[in-house]
């Protein structure tokens, strides 16, 4: 069983939704992007997706974009990304790791290099932001031949006559966008969430985690209701962001600020899922 499996197998037995985290890799340096992936763990989340920075990200909003520019400036790059992982994977083998980028610099470091080194170091899943369905063949092959899984993107949008065709080959979880828009503007309502997630039930039996606008525990408490896990991305690096100094760098007392709101949010979860 995958990483990814097991911890949602894990996540169904205890009756709770998963807190999925993320970390834009060298924002705003390679440090500090460990100590977050490290800190994230001990602090409740489940999942950690790691983004790759790219010059376009075209369906991020103005909080990731900026951390991207961060990250390109401090050098990152998909081997350093990987890198990354491979550093924290020598004292965590057990928390599951999802890339999160664009085609692009995964076509260009090389398809099949990618799949061998991200299985070697411990890479669990890919999310490829600009993958369109009809081109997926592009990886997927390579990816499971690897045992990584392509998790896919959903949206408000999507046809119940093109959800079995994106979910063809789809593995890990579904990542259902919840708004129609870039990242961190706004959340769904508990309103859309009723309506949305049973009708992507209906076609597959993978787990459902909500992103694209989950920031505050009320929010993500209500996606827990709803969803196997919520996803959190544009409010952690807003956090960061309002305290870097005049040198674009941050303090310890920066990375326990993010971690204390990755705790209340994991706690927010927790306690909504036994409510509910």
């Amino acid at each position: 069983m995958s990483r990814i499996a097991a911890r949602f197998a894990a996540l169904k037995a205890a009756e709770r939704a998963g807190l999925i985290t993320f970390v834009e890799a060298y924002d705003p340096d390679r440090a500090t992007s460990l100590a977050l992936l490290r800190g994230m763990v001990a602090q409740g989340a489940d999942i950690i997706e790691v983004g790759v920075p790219f010059t376009d990200p075209m369906a991020d909003g103005p909080t990731i974009q900026a951390a991207g520019r961060r990250a390109l400036n401090a050098g990152a790059t998909l081997a350093g990304v990987l890198g990354l992982v491979e550093e924290f994977r020598r004292d965590n083998d057990h928390t599951p790791i999802v890339l999160m980028g664009y085609l692009n610099p995964f076509l260009a470091y090389g398809v099949a290099r990618f799949a061998a080194d991200a299985a070697r170091i411990g890479v669990d899943g890919v999310i490829i932001v600009d993958l369109p369905t009809e081109e997926a063949d592009v990886l997927l092959p390579t990816l499971a031949a690897h045992q990584i899984d392509l998790i896919r993107l959903v949206a408000p949008t999507t046809s119940d006559e093109r959800l079995p065709y994106v979910l063809a080959g789809s593995s890990g979880f579904v990542y259902y966008v919840s708004i129609t828009g870039i990242t961190g503007t706004r959340t769904a309502s508990a309103e859309d969430l009723a309506r949305d997630i049973p009708r992507i039930r209906r076609m597959t039996d993978l787990p459902i985690a909500v992103g694209f606008g989950v920031r505050t525990p009320a929010q993500a408490s209500v996606v827990a209701r709803h969803a196997d896990a919520a996803v959190v991305a544009s409010a952690l690096i807003d956090r960061l962001a309002a305290d870097l100094d005049a040198q674009g760098r941050v303090g310890e007392a920066t990375i326990d600020k993010i971690l204390d709101d990755v705790g209340a949010l994991a706690r927010a979860m927790r306690d909504a899922r036994v409510a509910a």
